[in-house]
């Protein structure tokens, strides 16, 4: 056996010109090879035969001098030439085909063959070598940079129409938060002395009702019908002459048509005073008494629903005026993953003054249902009395279904739960802005949460710093500052703190980058400077000290050397938990917007319990954007903030979507049980059922309506 096959067997590599070279050292020819194929060399001249394919465009260049020339290239069987196009499919009987060389090797053919094999399996094992390499490094990288979460932004497609905006009102004159407070306390105790009194009036209603009901014989003076339709009728009329200014309200809304509740409890007491004058002259019914009861305790919860509104805006307009640069928050839409988000920065009292004025959510309902109640009245009154051939019923009709229709949980829909709300609100120094910020909170929103709003100033502390080598204390730790500051990080105040106590200057750094391990750098007067956590040296090979146990610290690092260690003490507040809670509990996911690198989610959960995998933590870019102060803010204002920290913030958000929810499912309420009344009223009216529809009757039918809206007013503020 020859050298070259001793080789050949244990897989060495060999001289591929030993390979290719001839017994006596010559070269093999094109006309050679074409001949180890099976092939006879083309002639010099004269036609081509069909079995050889022509390689259009392409020219012998004749090799220069000194080397030999290489042969040229076979194509594979079947390819086509590079420069010739793909051929098409000609109409036809038969397809020109193309005859493909003949498959016939030999000894050298295998060889070579065998060699190619092998060098590309040496070539492919070496790049998954490399490839291997590259992983373990990568792998190594990804568990020192902290896990994010990327942004779904999903297209609109095509087809589909966004909703059309509503048309909105003309915005309210700005009025500074003080003087609207000044507005809505003068008078605020009188209002509530006359809200008692009309709630005497109606005990007093109350009384003469349930005597006859009884069975009870009044004094011989007293037992006279027209007596009684008298003083029913004069009880009503103190009442009317006691919220003269909750009625006219009502009845100026209907001038400007903005019907509301309080626009048919004013036709209410109106119908049902003229009644209480026609039965004192001319009594039908001996037992028959105007709906004097129901009015007047139509009129008290009336009352009381416009007291406790009028506490609600001046006790949050109060609020609203104790700061002179509040904090704004804002719901942004498509901030966040395409979702309305709720945004903190720092602000003026603009706007809160104009959108305070506006229109509950319940009166904007009553505004669509009250017109129709209305007309129905008229309408199923008409037809109960003249349509049905007795028009003295007239004035008795009217009187029913206006009263039947007027739900006495209409004033208490909004005022109350917002009175209670804010004076929760107010403990924690909130205030919210009105309904039209309410009513923009929807679900499947987010907040966006920065440094400040977990830690606030005062709850991350500076235990101490270690000056590393020869390096000047007050240069790194005016470097560390520096990068700070430029960064916006909540550490900002602590290290610039530390540096005025050494005396020290801010420098200006150039070149500032924010990296995905957490850290940062810069150029600052020809320095490389590094400053961030302890994964971030790693990451960037600086040399840490053996056998450090620092769980939060600030490293510093200046030309690819360690140069300070700012040892730091996280507390975190224990209202973050119950305000976490309620966040989560509306639906509202917090998105981690923080720019301290200390911040990631596994120093959350490992070091405080909190709940971090419900979190959102973007990445570095994402996170300098959504936190970026100067950043533009164009959604509606939801509330002002007097206060630091995660609390007032949450409890903000949180009471605003649970009102909005109560207001509306309280208003439909009241719609509900004013279409129900005005159906059995009309249908009552219209049989003349005096007895059926009795103020006793009627009194109980508007109360028990009354019971889920008051119960459900109350529980808003509990959370």
């Amino acid at each position: 056996m020859s050298d070259r096959d001793k080789k050949l067997n244990k897989g060495e590599l060999i001289d591929i010109k030993s390979l290719i070279g001839d017994a006596d050292g010559g070269d093999f020819t094109l006309d050679d090879i074409m001949a180890e194929y099976g092939h006879p060399a083309p002639p010099a001249e004269g036609p081509v035969p069909d079995n050889v394919v022509a390689f259009p465009g392409r020219q012998a260049v004749p090799p220069p001098d000194g080397e030999p020339e290489l042969p040229e290239e076979a194509p594979p069987p079947g390819a086509l030439p590079p420069e010739q196009p793909l051929p098409q499919e000609a109409p036809g009987p038969e397809e020109e085909k193309i005859t493909p060389f003949p498959k016939k090797r030999n000894a050298l053919s295998a060889l070579v063959h065998d060699l190619n094999r092998r060098a590309d399996d040496y070539a492919d094992h070496m790049f998954e070598e490399d490839e291997s390499i590259d992983r373990a490094e990568v792998r190594r990288l990804e568990r020192l940079i902290p896990g994010t979460d990327q942004e779904e932004v999903s297209e609109e497609s095509p087809g589909r129409q966004r909703r059309l905006p509503r048309r909105e009102e003309p915005p309210l004159p700005d009025v500074p938060p003080q003087e609207l407070a000044r507005r809505y306390g003068k008078g605020l105790g009188w209002l509530r002395t006359r809200t008692l009194a009309v709630l005497l009036l109606a005990v007093l209603a109350l009384i003469q009702t349930l005597i006859p009901a009884a069975g009870a014989a009044l004094p011989e003076p007293l037992d006279q019908p027209a007596l009684q339709c008298a003083l029913s009728a004069g009880l009503l009329g103190l009442g009317v002459l006691l919220s003269a200014d909750v009625l006219l309200t009502g009845l100026v809304r209907a001038c400007l048509l903005k019907f509301g509740m309080d626009t048919l409890a004013a036709l209410a007491c109106l119908f049902t005073l003229a009644d209480g004058l026609r039965l004192t002259s001319a009594p039908e019914d001996p037992q028959r008494l105007p709906y004097s009861l129901v009015c007047l305790a139509g009129l008290f919860f009336l009352l009381h629903g416009s007291y406790h509104k009028k506490c609600a805006l001046r006790l949050s307009c109060r609020t609203a005026a104790s700061a002179a640069s509040p904090y704004r928050i804002t719901l942004d839409p498509g901030k966040w993953n395409d979702k309305n988000t709720y945004a903190k920065w720092s602000g003026t009292q603009g706007d809160f003054g104009s959108q305070i004025q506006a229109d509950d959510g319940a009166q904007r309902i009553f505004r669509r249902i009250c017109p129709l109640l209305f007309l129905g009245d008229i309408a199923f009154a008409l037809m109960a009395s003249t349509g049905a051939g007795h028009p003295e019923r007239l004035l008795w009709a009217l009187s029913a279904l206006f009263t039947a229709t007027a739900a006495f949980g209409s004033a208490l829909v909004c005022g109350r739960p917002f009175h209670k709300t804010a004076r929760r609100l107010s403990v924690s120094g909130a205030a919210l802005a009105g309904w039209p910020g309410i009513a923009a909170s929807r679900r499947g929103c987010c907040v966006l949460l920065t440094d400040g709003d977990l830690f606030p100033p005062g709850y991350v502390e500076l235990n101490g710093y270690k000056v590393m080598s020869d390096f000047p204390a007050e240069r790194v730790v005016a470097y560390t500052a520096t990068l700070i500051r430029d960064s916006g990080s909540g550490l900002t105040t602590l290290f610039h703190n530390q540096l005025r106590a050494m005396g020290g200057l801010m420098r200006n750094a150039e070149a500032l980058q924010f990296h995905a391990g957490g850290g940062l750098s810069a150029n600052i007067r020809g320095d490389q400077v590094l400053v961030g956590s302890a994964a971030f040296m790693k990451l960037m090979e600086v040399r840490l000290p053996q056998g450090l146990n620092v769980k939060n610290a600030v490293f510093c690092a200046i030309d690819g050397e360690l140069a300070g260690i700012f040892a730091l003490n996280y507390t975190l507040p224990d209202t973050v938990f119950p305000a976490l809670e309620a966040l989560m509990m509306e639906k509202v996911e917090p998105v981690l917007a923080t720019r301290d690198f200390n911040l990631i989610p596994a120093m959350l959960q490992q070091r405080f319990k909190l709940a971090a995998d419900k979190m959102v933590f973007p990445d570095v870019e994402r996170r300098r954007q959504l936190s970026d102060p100067a950043q533009e803010h164009d959604g509606v204002l939801a509330a002002l903030l007097c206060r630091e920290g995660l609390l007032p913030f949450a409890e903000a958000i949180t009471a605003a979507k649970r009102l909005r929810w109560a207001v509306r499912l309280g208003a439909t309420l009241c719609c509900a049980s004013s279409l129900l009344g005005l159906a059995l009223a009309a249908y009552l009216t219209s049989l003349g059922a005096y007895t059926s529809l009795s103020p006793l009757n009627l009194l109980i039918y508007m109360l028990t309506w009354l019971a889920p809206v008051w119960f459900l007013s109350g529980w808003v503020h509990r959370f």
